[in-house]
């Protein structure tokens, strides 16, 4: 991980004293960055699609669950399309990577998370930078319901806004002071605002877990994992969030540290594309039922709320 992306996942996650002395030192750029997006919000008219879509989004950068999130809320929907920008991925343009749980194409052209998510429900998965066209796409071919992944943000869109927080956030400052893509308070602009041990459980578990296992992963602020882990795991190295592997550098690794397996996340385990001993970090996802609930409500009551309008 080169040290820019160390610095900033330091400053944002695990401040000391004097980073934090620096946060306010970036203070008048992090108030210009989030007045800008809120007077974006503010002032943006949002499309009406006439389709159900369910937002799940978070207002700080790195990981808040919302992959397991989608994957968890997959199953309660039929003719359900899912629609992420495909961070990562290698093509360009809107990509059709999943029809009914049918995978049609490959990691490299969906990215890590979408491809995740494919292979995890029995959706539809479009990756796209273009929302709305995705979302017109999604229609055209017979969506009852939309899944939009990290869809806070696209104001000009009308859906339900589910916003996911961690367990502990310490830093609460708008980039590039801290995490966040707005100022905290834009949470009240989200119709369900979800915590992590509250609103939303994760439970990990390892597959085929091995008494020497090195850590290989390509997350953002990958030291999340640091709960789930223990003795077995002899050392970490980490890549930058959504990164490829290769094979001569990861057989490489596991032999400089003399593991018996790597130890590596769902995400990161579908960029493994050649045979090597691995154990899996399995995460799922418990949403409390009553969020759930809100949810499924939202859609079954929207096509009488899109005739009322």
């Amino acid at each position: 991980m080169n040290l820019f992306v160390q610095f900033f996942e330091k400053l944002f996650y695990r401040p000391t004293y004097l980073l934090k002395l620096l946060s306010f030192f970036f203070l008048p750029l992090a108030l210009l960055y989030a007045t800008v997006a809120l007077l974006r919000r503010k002032f943006t008219k949002k499309k009406d699609f006439g389709i159900p879509i369910i937002s799940i989004g978070n207002i700080s950068v790195g990981g808040t669950g919302k992959t397991p999130f989608i994957i968890a809320l997959a199953k309660e929907f039929e003719d359900l399309y899912i629609i992420t920008r495909g961070y990562g991925r290698k093509s360009k343009g809107l990509q059709l990577v999943s029809h009914n749980g049918k995978i049609l194409t490959d990691v490299k052209v969906s990215g890590d998370e979408a491809m995740l998510i494919a292979q995890s429900t029995n959706a539809s998965v479009i990756v796209s930078k273009d929302r709305e066209l995705a979302i017109e796409k999604a229609k055209e071919m017979g969506a009852k319901v939309i899944l939009l992944d990290d869809g806070f943000s696209k104001v000009a869109i009308k859906k339900l806004e589910v916003l996911l927080f961690p367990q502990t956030l310490k830093n609460k400052f708008p980039l590039p002071s801290g995490p966040l893509r707005e100022f905290y308070f834009c949470k009240k602009y989200a119709d369900l605002v979800l915590y992590e041990g509250k609103d939303f459980f994760r439970k990990v578990s390892i597959i085929n877990p091995t008494e020497r296992m090195l850590l290989i992963t390509a997350i953002a602020n990958p030291q999340r994992l640091d709960p789930f882990l223990d003795e077995k795991v002899v050392a970490k190295v980490y890549f930058p969030d959504h990164a490829y592997f290769k094979k001569e550098t990861i057989i490489s690794l596991k032999k400089q540290h003399k593991a018996s397996s790597i130890l590596i996340t769902q995400k990161d385990e579908v960029k493994i594309d050649f045979e090597i001993e691995k154990s899996v970090m399995k995460l799922q996802l418990q949403i409390n039922p009553q969020v759930v609930e809100t949810i499924k409500h939202y859609v079954q009551s929207y096509p009488m709320k899109a005739n009322m309008v």
